[in-house]
């Protein structure tokens, strides 16, 4: 099997690092539907099928300097980020320690200060004008960092993401759009939503570079964003990226995708997967052993469980708390 990682600069242990955080995100996902059937938890939207794009797009990012504005699916972004397991079910338990919104929150919305990661809002695309804000701010300080913002296919027709793609290509900024096209917008398939082919296809109107890539190979991922992140650096302006994906659960736990799409459907996009497709392209290599593999498995199911048992554990917020971050607060 040919090895593709070498020519992009990884080390064996690497790649391994990045297939854990898939994997991570992967049971941490399956964890939450559990958890939100036995009505532990109130809601659950999903990252299955979009873990490869999200952790190859972070590794190809300064995770140390960067800014980032992912949106409600990107439980494998937030891990390979720097958000942990625990802080992860923190925030679905809706728990005071929360990171993200100290409980305030709905599940998957993230924003981690110390992360340089942006609040997330329930209107979709509301974070693209931030992350290009970002960004503005960014060339005016002359700060050499790339504002990195995902959105869905669906979010790619709202008016948020129009001005501030327009907004960007005029002013040539550093930030990169990456959209998670995993065709189904709720319940409105792919071919119902663009008249183009491609979402990428529509950077040309915005004058910025533009690439659709497998959203099923962190290694494709890793190479679109790291290509948009150079131009970035380099004063080459923004980048419209497309990572063409599926979605394999439904859109939210409260939703049932056997009214808009066929098993058949879903199960031959199962075949995709990246997670397995990453893990077979390990094994080929004789990089992820049988016995890597399971302690791997084994440490992850540790850490969810621990997660868990601490955040489901965890205090709420005092009834109280309501009233603060409303006005500014002096200490």
């Amino acid at each position: 099997m040919e090895n593709r990682h070498h020519a992009l600069g990884f080390s064996d242990q690497d790649v391994l690092k990045m297939y854990e955080v898939m994997l991570t995100a992967r049971r941490v996902d399956e964890r939450l539907w559990l958890l939100n059937r036995a009505g532990k938890i109130p809601f659950v939207v999903s990252c299955q099928g979009q873990e490869a794009a999200q952790v190859g797009a972070a590794f190809a990012l300064n995770r140390e300097k960067d800014y980032a504005a992912p949106y409600y699916r990107d439980y494998g972004f937030a891990l390979a980020w720097g958000m942990t397991v625990r802080e992860m079910m923190l925030n679905n338990f809706a728990k005071a320690e929360d990171p993200n919104s100290a409980g305030r929150q709905m599940p998957g919305h993230f924003g981690y200060r110390k992360l340089r990661m942006l609040s997330h809002s329930s209107p979709v695309t509301t974070q693209n004008p931030h992350a290009v804000g970002i960004a503005l701010a960014a060339k005016l300080r002359g700060d050499d960092i790339v504002s990195f913002v995902t959105f869905g296919e669906g979010a790619s027709n709202q008016g948020d993401f129009h001005e501030a793609a327009n907004f960007a290509g005029v002013h040539r900024l550093p930030v990169i759009f990456m959209c998670e096209n995993n065709h189904y917008a709720i319940s409105v398939s792919l071919k119902e939503q663009l008249a183009c082919e491609h979402v990428a296809d529509r950077a040309k109107g915005y004058g910025m570079f533009g690439k659709t890539f497998d959203g099923n190979d962190p290694l494709a991922a890793y190479e679109a964003v790291k290509e948009a992140a150079d131009r970035a650096h380099r004063g080459e302006g923004p980048s419209l990226l497309e990572a063409n994906g599926y979605r394999l659960t439904p859109h939210t736990s409260d939703d049932n995708d056997m009214t808009y799409r066929t098993k058949e459907e879903v199960e031959a996009a199962k075949k995709h997967d990246g997670v397995l497709t990453f893990a077979a392209y390990l094994r080929g290599l004789d990089i992820l052993t049988p016995d890597i593999e399971k302690d791997m498995e084994e440490r992850i199911g540790r850490e969810i469980d621990e997660a868990t048992d601490y955040a489901e554990k965890a205090p709420f917020a005092s009834p109280e708390s309501v009233l603060r971050y409303v006005y500014e607060e002096k200490d």
